[in-house]
């Protein structure tokens, strides 16, 4: 969806830029699917700080989204294409013949009027429709891809992503994630057709702190400008480089940039055919 750029009426104002928000429909989100989700703030039971850099953000309702969509063969027409503040792309409110309402991922292309279903057998490959890999045709762009069948999906739901089917292998079929990682999936497995919307999102100038606190995330100091006791790349004069070291390191001391952090032995290396950092 497009940016909108306001005029530069203050400094803060000068540097940002909004969502349009255009293609919204609908602004209030349906009562009988959200639900209060309480920020943790990056804290854990105990009230210690386990992620930094959190905080606690605007106050928002949790759309209840429903990744699974195991409601087979049972026709659903879209009623709204609706704002989430907790992710990326839009949300679609959705009736099924039998009156039930629901919240699914809004593909690109996806308006209202239309209808979807989530199928147990091969269907017309459509915007928003779902059914399991092995009933889909080579080359058909994805999204909301399951890992186990039944679970829901778990991978590529963000603004603008979609996967690619590439090929089939035994009982897996091969798909190309957006970081250009080709994976290995169980045919069983369930997809939704499409690419997500809101690809524009990625262009945002978020402007001033005031934004980024408002989204719950607090500012960020580099390491170099802090004393050597908080950070290893502390101390100097003025913005001192980060001395006699291998390369950059985390707060924690551990080398950061360009480490694999995935582990060796890892249960589910086998199903990745090529690497993201080969692509």
């Amino acid at each position: 969806m497009p940016i909108r750029i306001y005029k530069p009426t203050s400094p803060g104002r000068r540097h940002s830029s909004v969502d349009a928000f255009s293609d919204i429909t609908k602004s209030e989100p349906e009562k009988s699917l959200v639900t209060i989700l309480q920020p943790k703030s990056g804290r854990n039971n105990q009230g210690v700080i386990t992620v930094r850099h959190k905080s606690g953000g605007a106050k928002k309702l949790y759309r209840l989204v429903d990744f699974k969509l195991q409601k087979y063969n049972v026709e659903a027409v879209v009623l709204a294409i609706e704002y989430d503040p907790n992710r990326g792309p839009r949300i679609a409110l959705i009736q099924y013949s039998d009156g039930v309402k629901s919240y699914i991922l809004c593909p690109e292309g996806l308006k209202v009027g239309d209808k979807v279903i989530s199928s147990d057998h091969a269907i017309e490959a459509k915007a928003g429709m779902r059914m399991s890999l092995e009933h889909m045709p080579i080359g058909l762009f994805i999204h909301n891809i399951e890992l186990t069948a039944g679970k829901g999906g778990q991978l590529v739901r963000g603004a603008g992503l979609s996967a690619q089917l590439v090929g089939f292998e035994g009982e897996c079929a091969q798909i190309k994630l957006p970081s250009g990682e080709i994976r290995s999936v169980r045919k069983q497995c369930a997809a939704s057709i499409g690419a997500l919307g809101n690809a524009d999102r990625r262009l945002i100038r978020w402007g001033k702190a005031g934004r980024m606190r408002h989204r719950g995330i607090k500012p960020t100091v580099k390491g170099k400008n802090m004393n050597p006791v908080d950070h290893p790349h502390g101390g100097g004069e003025g913005h001192s480089p980060i001395g006699q070291k291998r390369g950059p390191q985390t707060v924690y001391g551990k080398t950061a940039q360009g480490v694999r952090t995935r582990g060796r032995k890892k249960w589910s290396n086998k199903f990745i055919i090529k690497s993201r950092r080969n692509k």
